[in-house]
């Protein structure tokens, strides 16, 4: 049969027709074959590969929540002031309208009221015999102790023992069933990075866990002498204080004690208590109810580059000894001012916020070698470890008179630094946030040079003008900050 040409167009077109409506059709209502196939590899991707990084802390959670209680305090508080209003308590109407001096002049000043408050908190058990551990400033001064697990039940709790420098605190609750006990990790072999779960009981709203990682290690955020703080950016608020704070294994690697705010919520930056200090402190708590510390009797302070470059030393590593204190285990041992300590039995020291911890858990008479760098040559001296007592510390360079300030001699290393042209005085290295030296308007770095007028030239002056002070005294200080001076007027807790 002859096909005509008008019959080849014919079919050309019918055919072209056809293949385009079927493209138009496939892409209104379908996808064409090869994006099926695409979309199909996608799906077959690892579970593994599309979660990576992300790991469910579900297991974690269901076993170690059950050890983590919630703890509600009971203090009595004592209304300061000259006289109380009739309407006395936390938040006094008439007192913030008329002030104290209308009440002290037209009351008399009424005998002082108290009344009671009530604060939250956290804890864990770690023992079946209900020894719990929390913060110490959560139970401090407390009343009664009410402990609360997750299955609802609650119990009457005693403190066994606090200790205020770490902020750690053991109480214990009498229970003859089963108790649920948290695992204790290592705390040393945390990294920056690993992700933390923190369980507790914020602004009170009952058990909450959150989640996030390490931020950093071996944080000082000013809070004693031992600061040694993990940080971590998982949410901690308000009431999570002494609450755990688990690594990836269900393993407690931390305490929660604090946060840093400006707004009094989480911002991301929290601070735990590394859980091996306090597995060192534990048995004396459980025995003694306190803690005993080595005592060395230096202060001490941070070597800088340039203090390196100073005393010639191969690195900015170790503790420099800025004074020592007569009579002291240091002074017998023939340690001297100006000595850099880099090793204490037989422990590297690399950072000087590390030794003040080292020394307080050498048990007390213990006989220990220690390295110093003395004029470029490095000396082995032997030092007998001697009880630290009530204000010892403070001789070392830590608080004195509870004014919660420590200080050191201003060596003309230091006044180099600080562009003074005097080298007499003391100068301020720490101050605790809230206590007296705080409210009072001192800081780090601030140089003392009198105190109620007389001239203050060294560590000894110092010293001997504070232990004129009685509490309820008042201090005056003459401070010298960057080129200017200005008067302090400080209480005496």
């Amino acid at each position: 049969m002859k096909i005509s040409r008008l019959q080849v167009i014919t079919f050309i077109i019918a055919a072209g027709f056809v293949f385009w409506t079927g493209s138009f059709i496939s892409l209104i209502f379908g996808m064409p074959e090869r994006t099926l196939a695409f979309a199909e590899v996608k799906e077959d991707l690892p579970v593994a590969e599309a979660g990576a990084g992300f790991p469910s802390f579900v297991e974690v959670v269901k076993k170690e929540k059950p050890a983590v209680v919630n703890i509600s305090t009971t203090k009595v508080i004592h209304k300061k002031g000259p006289g109380l209003s009739p309407f006395s308590g936390p938040n006094d109407p008439f007192r913030e309208f008329f002030g104290d001096d209308f009440f002290y002049r037209f009351f008399g000043g009424i005998p002082q009221k108290e009344y009671k408050t009530q604060s939250l908190g956290s804890g864990f058990i770690i023992d079946e015999n209900g020894y719990i551990l929390t913060n110490n400033h959560v139970v401090e001064n407390a009343e009664e102790i009410i402990v609360k697990l997750s299955d609802e039940r609650e119990f009457k709790a005693e403190i066994v023992g606090r200790d205020p420098k770490t902020d750690i605190a053991l109480i214990k609750i009498e229970n003859h069933d089963h108790l649920p006990v948290v695992n204790i990790g290592d705390s040393d072999k945390i990294q920056v990075g690993e992700w933390v779960l923190a369980i507790g009981n914020p602004f009170g709203v009952g058990q909450t866990v959150t989640a996030g990682i390490v931020s950093a290690t071996g944080r000082e955020i000013g809070s004693g002498p031992y600061d040694d703080f993990i940080q971590t950016d998982a949410s901690i608020n308000p009431g999570n204080s002494g609450g755990p704070l688990f690594n990836t294994r269900g393993e407690v690697i931390g305490i929660n004690s604090a946060i840093y705010t400006p707004s009094g919520g989480n911002v991301g930056i929290g601070f735990s208590i590394p859980i091996n200090m306090a597995k060192r402190i534990i048995p004396q708590l459980k025995e003694k109810g306190s803690v005993t510390r080595g005592w060395l009797g230096v202060s001490l302070q941070q070597i800088t580059k340039e203090l390196a470059e100073s005393f010639k030393l191969p690195s900015a590593k170790g503790a420099l000894v800025g004074s020592v204190v007569k009579d002291s285990p240091a002074e017998k041992a023939g340690i001297k001012r100006g000595d850099v300590i880099i090793e204490f039995d037989g422990k590297k020291i690399n950072k000087m916020r590390s030794l003040p911890s080292i020394v307080a858990m050498t048990p007390v008479g213990k006989k220990v070698k220690i390295k110093v760098i003395r004029e470029g040559k490095v000396k082995t001296l032997k030092v007998k470890i001697e009880k630290m007592k009530d204000g010892e510390l403070a001789k070392a360079g830590g608080p004195i008179n509870n004014l919660g300030m420590s200080v050191q001699e201003l060596t003309p290393d230091i006044a180099e630094q600080l562009g003074l042209e005097t080298t007499e005085g003391v100068i301020v290295v720490r101050v605790e946030r809230g206590s007296p030296s705080h409210r009072g308007g001192l800081r780090r770095g601030d140089v003392i040079i009198q105190i109620n007028r007389h001239d203050i030239k060294n560590i000894d002056d110092y010293r001997s003008a504070m232990r004129k002070f009685k509490k309820g005294d008042t201090a005056l200080f003459l401070i010298i900050r960057g080129s200017s001076s200005f008067y302090a007027a400080i209480r005496v807790d």
